[in-house]
């Protein structure tokens, strides 16, 4: 098989005006932070508390510096902007749902009690989330974060972005919420509706999906991935699995594959062999990741090159549900239709982020999903479970069946690189 061509340029410009001070708290890998840099701002400070996280923010911003501990920190440092993509777990339907003031995402209180306290406040805050924080306890954690915001004297917009409209193969929606005390953000956040474009399935089309659900739901998503996650409850890499309806088989991104999936440069987590970082401690790194393009978008926003007059909106009240998107500040809210997918970035396909050698879905993977998905009786295309069925046959003949695949793992990883070292060129 020819080696496919990298994409030329990269996923976001590199802009040098309207540069303003970026701190970026809870940065994790540097996703939001590296967004915004190729926008064109300086990052001058993060805060980031994981142990591993802060070795890849260390080689990725070596001029950075690291304050560690958000509860640590006594003052607001001054900034232009404050970037926040604080904890999710909390308020994502996979974890505990405890709400905004759970053990995890609980930690936002800090962030606004600093910004609170500050003599001289960000002009900005961008803050970026899952989109259950909208309905989850009917809104309470919206509630709490805008009505904290606006006490603080900023009024605010926000909007929920799908990734795949920045030429990311990966369904990952997100809630950015800017914020600012000098502008008015519902004519800055709106700009450049787009459209979505969602693709439909035909034949030889790859889809992603979850092996690990089959009861309630799959993740099904047409040339796509499901949004990366971190790890399992126990610890454990799970990356989504991909239907090659072409090849009938289905194989599994690696770690490399995801990287580029959010918008990093391939290798962006890795470490040297003295360092000895397990693959599933990287997977937890790139799946609470903020994609770096989206990121891009909203550092291009902050520049202020897509200011414009803000769609038609229409005035809610208190009791209402929180749209998808919306703007507010001093007790009002308003619902703006607007599409997930702004920009006119072309749509990238899932199979130019996959490498050549993806190793195939594991028999005990993909027999233990085939077995809840015929229990459940879920909608999937009828292709998928016969392409299935016989993937699980044809593993099931192998000599040593699972042994060989494990034992397969470490050459299938070393492979990929020669393939594709670069799927998809982006930002560095």
């Amino acid at each position: 098989m020819p080696t496919r061509k990298p994409l030329q340029g990269p996923i976001i410009g590199d802009q040098r005006q309207g540069a303003l001070r970026v701190v970026g708290l809870f940065a994790g890998i540097g996703g939001l932070e590296l967004g915004l840099k190729a926008a064109g701002h300086s990052v001058e400070i993060v805060a980031e508390n994981d142990p591993v996280a802060s070795l890849v923010l260390a080689r990725r911003f070596p001029d950075v510096v690291n304050l560690g501990d958000i509860t640590r920190i006594g003052k607001l440092p001054e900034c232009d902007v404050l970037a926040c993509g604080f904890p999710c777990q909390d308020l994502s339907p996979a974890g505990g749902t405890a709400g905004i003031h759970g053990p995890k995402s609980g930690l936002v209180s800090h962030v606004l009690h600093l910004v609170h306290a500050a003599r001289r406040k960000p002009k900005w805050m961008c803050f970026e989330n899952v989109p259950f924080l909208l309905s989850l306890k009917r809104g309470a954690g919206m509630r709490y974060l805008t009505r904290k915001i606006e006490e603080a004297g900023y009024t605010w917009a926000y909007r929920v972005i799908d990734s795949r409209a920045f030429g990311l193969a990966q369904r990952r929606r997100r809630i950015f919420l800017l914020a600012s005390r000098v502008e008015d953000p519902s004519e800055f956040l709106f700009s450049d509706v787009g459209a979505s474009r969602e693709p439909e399935w035909v034949p030889d089309t790859p889809c992603g999906f979850y092996w690990t659900e089959g009861n309630r739901g799959v993740g099904w998503a047409v040339d796509a991935t499901p949004p990366l996650k971190g790890t399992s409850g126990v610890g454990i890499a799970s990356p989504p699995a991909i239907w090659r309806s072409g090849s009938r088989d289905f194989v599994t991104p690696t770690i490399e594959d995801a990287e580029a999936l959010q918008g990093f440069r391939r290798g962006w987590t890795a470490f040297s062999s003295e360092e000895a970082v397990a693959d599933r401690l990287r997977w937890r790194l790139v799946g609470n990741a903020v994609s770096v393009p989206a990121a891009g978008w909203v550092g291009r926003i902050l520049a202020g090159q897509s200011v414009q007059r803000r769609p038609e909106a229409k005035e809610l009240d208190a009791a209402h549900p929180w749209p998808i998107a919306g703007y507010g500040g001093k007790n009002r809210r308003c619902k703006v239709e607007v599409s997930e997918w702004p920009g006119r970035k072309a749509y990238v396909g899932l199979s130019e982020f996959l490498s050549d050698a993806a190793p195939p879905l594991s028999l005990r993977a993909a027999s233990g999903f085939l077995s809840r998905l015929e229990r459940s009786g879920l909608r999937v295309p009828p292709e998928f479970t016969r392409d299935l069925r016989d993937f699980v046959a044809r593993q099931g003949a192998t000599a040593n069946g699972w042994g060989d695949e494990r034992a397969d793992e470490p050459n299938a990883r070393a492979r990929q690189s020669a393939g594709k070292s670069s799927a998809v060129s982006s930002v560095s």
